[in-house]
């Protein structure tokens, strides 16, 4: 998956700025390449876990569908550990094709790592910043 630095640094931005609360989004995407970050609310309001509003959820990959895009990251940030799944991150990723995305903010530089998560196995992925 290739991603505009522009992407990548809003992603980061979007960890930061919802800390110490866990931030969520989702990322739209076009042959491969991310083009445009989709911030969502954590609903869950916590520095442990995220939630995003079912409805919400449903409104924006509508909105992605029509627009001919695909949901090609899911995205939340560990604040208070590594960039790596949870079991619940496991547990809760339903959709296989996309890649998950985690910013780790427990460290002073803020990490982003991307992940397979298909059938309970976790696999790292590239994120090619372009």
């Amino acid at each position: 998956m290739r991603i505009p630095r522009a992407l990548h640094d809003e992603i980061i931005a979007h960890a930061l700025a919802d800390a110490p609360d866990e931030c969520c989004g989702l990322v739209a995407c076009r042959d491969g390449e991310a083009v445009e970050v989709i911030r969502m609310e954590n609903t869950a309001h916590s520095p442990l876990r995220y939630e995003m509003d079912s409805g919400e959820l449903y409104r924006e990959m509508m909105r992605i569908d029509a627009a001919g895009l695909e949901p090609g990251i899911i995205y939340h940030s560990h604040t208070r550990s590594a960039p790596y799944p949870s079991q619940t991150d496991i547990n809760l990723a339903f959709y296989p094709e996309s890649l998950y995305v985690i910013v780790g903010t427990a460290t002073p530089e803020p990490e982003l790592r991307a992940y397979t998560i298909r059938d309970g196995a976790v696999q790292e992925a590239e994120l090619r910043i372009i």
